[in-house]
């Protein structure tokens, strides 16, 4: 019997993607912007700022690593503002919905620099409608890692069994799972509607 549900923000409600930057930057070279993602600006090294690791030091830590990219290191975080999308619309609907109906806990648990998260708390309002949001960067430590898993439990007093945690990726999924935590992994708005049906929750 479900009675939390936990959901990712971005790749989930917020569409969040550096490309949206760096294929600026790059003018519109898809390989060089694959290739700076995947070799300079990488998502572990985003994700070490996603546990608490200031974004300034990160940044100059990059810079006397690879000085020849210093230009293009900085717009990571200097232009982090426009890697923010949109809204994931489907997905805000189907929360609505949950938040109304008033038959579960809803809450948010997100890998987020602390740093940057008030930027999309301004901009996105839904990210009010949750109990509360659980932000690795406040916490210095992020999903797959058990203690993220164990704090959001323990904040809100809630059950793994009881509870159903979505997120896009997969390996947060898994790690979620080995803590008895139900999880949907998040492809689609539409996907999403299907797969709580397994789990008795419909959308309408």
């Amino acid at each position: 019997m479900i009675n939390t549900i936990i959901f990712d923000l971005g790749g989930v409600l917020i569409d969040w993607n550096p490309e949206y930057v760096f294929l600026d930057a790059f003018n519109g070279d898809k390989e060089k912007t694959a290739w700076f993602l995947q070799n300079i600006c990488t998502s572990d090294w985003n994700e070490n700022q996603d546990a608490g690791y200031p974004l300034a030091q990160a940044t100059e830590d990059l810079v006397n690593k690879f000085p020849e990219y210093e230009s293009y290191i900085r717009l990571f975080y200097g232009d982090w503002e426009k890697m923010l999308g949109g809204a994931i619309d489907g997905t805000v609907f189907i929360l609505d919905k949950l938040v109304k109906s008033k038959n579960y806990k809803v809450v948010a648990l997100t890998n987020w620099s602390n740093e940057t998260f008030p930027i999309a708390q301004k901009r996105f309002e839904f990210l009010q409608w949750f109990e509360g949001i659980v932000v690795s960067g406040d916490e210095k430590t992020r999903k797959p890692f058990k203690d993220i898993y164990d704090i959001t439990l323990k904040r809100f007093n809630i059950s793994p069994e009881n509870t159903l945690f979505i997120d896009d990726n997969l390996r947060n999924i898994e790690a979620a799972k080995a803590l008895n935590i139900n999880g949907i992994h998040f492809k689609n708005p539409e996907q999403l509607i299907e797969d709580l049906k397994i789990y008795n929750i419909h959308i309408s």
